[in-house]
């Protein structure tokens, strides 16, 4: 894996820094209050061949990975704009489709994903399953007369449904030779009759809404299912990697911006004659921040590697590690940012104290720190689990 960047990399994340630029916190502020999504931002970043860039060539993406995919939503993230979807719809979806789905869904779905006309949602998290993805109870069971999958449960905390075209949606069908349940992936239309979807009042103000979905025996065609019956958690993992990754990627954005801030307030920022950022109680944490944000990059680079090099097992790993590092670094480089300014780290003037909610999405989704020990204690160290 090399340590440093290539400079194709280096490019591509300048390029969409200027991009960033161009539209910056204001753009994105602007779009939450007035409950709209940032389409002109979307827009443009698909016409530059960002949305795609991890998806192949041969259905109009970029032909890289998630390597590449990271770097856009980070440099998005510094500039004050982050596109939650690039998680999603690329990034989950787009992968899995790419390397599970049949010829008809990768021709009807990739195209489109790569160039922004179409989105995709993802539901996994359920009521009473929470991270514990063995507990999903939505389920899917033919129809014996036309071969149709019938699809009933609940989801929630599903981002942008209510944008998305479709939601690929994680069921569980019934092993006939074991009677256990296995998780296979579902393409659900927006309109699907019995699909039904109910805002979730949120305090954490974002373009994209979350939503709780209800299933009532939503009827889907037999190619709606994506990859082999019997494929399992191969699938599933393919796409909650790139996932974390992205998480990452969304919270080393965010700690980045913050502490852009900070420190050019620092500069600016004069009391006895001096800068404030000359006083080491100023910059030490700032320094501290930047440090813990640049060691979780690395992480998350050495996660993106191992994903686009298909090695799951070990991308599960470096990928855990990845989300629960930028997790941490980004809450600390908000939290020392909004300090660092002090009354008008709370204003709006300065944009800060809105990130602090945001980011303790970092430390909660898409899994959390402790779920994240949990894997490491287990997985890694081979410890004996507590539940």
């Amino acid at each position: 894996m090399p340590v440093i960047e290539s400079e194709e990399h280096k490019a591509l994340r300048a390029a969409v820094a200027a991009l960033g630029a161009k539209y910056g916190r204001d753009y994105l502020t602007n779009a939450v209050s007035s409950g709209r999504h940032p389409a002109e931002l979307w827009a443009e970043a698909a016409k530059l061949g960002y949305l795609g860039v991890n998806l192949p060539e041969e259905y109009g993406g970029g032909g890289g990975g998630v390597s590449e995919l990271s770097i856009v939503l980070e440099e998005l993230g510094a500039a004050g704009c982050p596109l939650l979807m690039l998680v999603v719809s690329p990034a989950i979806c787009g992968t899995v489709i790419a390397r599970f789905g049949t010829g008809e869904q990768k021709r009807e779905w990739l195209p489109a994903l790569a160039d922004g006309t179409r989105t995709m949602a993802f539901g996994i998290t359920e009521p009473d399953a929470g991270s514990n993805s063995h507990r999903i109870t939505t389920t899917a069971r033919r129809d014996p007369a036309s071969g149709d999958w019938l699809l009933t449960g609940r989801k929630v905390f599903v981002s942008g449904v209510d944008t998305a075209d479709a939601t690929l949606v994680v069921g569980r069908t019934e092993d006939a030779r074991t009677g256990n349940l296995k998780p296979c992936l579902f393409i659900v239309p927006r309109d699907t009759d019995g699909f039904q979807r109910h805002a979730i009042d949120m305090e954490l103000h974002a373009s994209e809404r979350q939503f709780e979905l209800v299933l009532d025996d939503v009827r889907l065609p037999a190619g709606a299912l994506v990859g082999e019956e019997d494929a399992g958690l191969l699938q599933l993992f393919a796409g909650l990697n790139p996932e974390r990754i992205m998480g990452a990627a969304f919270a080393i954005g965010m700690g980045r911006y913050a502490l852009a801030r900070a420190v050019e307030y620092a500069r600016e920022r004069t009391v006895w004659k001096v800068p404030i950022g000359a006083h080491q109680a100023i910059a030490h944490p700032l320094a501290q921040a930047h440090i813990e944000l640049e060691l979780a990059r690395l992480m998350m680079q050495k996660a993106a590697h191992l994903c686009d090099a298909g090695d799951d097992i070990g991308a599960g790993e470096a990928a855990n590690m990845a989300k629960y590092a930028a997790g941490e670094a980004c809450v600390k480089a908000v939290d020392q940012a909004v300090h660092t300014l002090g009354g008008n780290g709370l204003t709006r003037e300065y944009g800060l104290a809105s990130l602090i909610t945001a980011a303790r999405v970092s430390r909660i989704a898409p899994v959390s720190r402790e779920m994240i020990l949990n894997y490491v204690s287990h997985q890694t160290l081979g410890l004996p689990k507590s539940y």
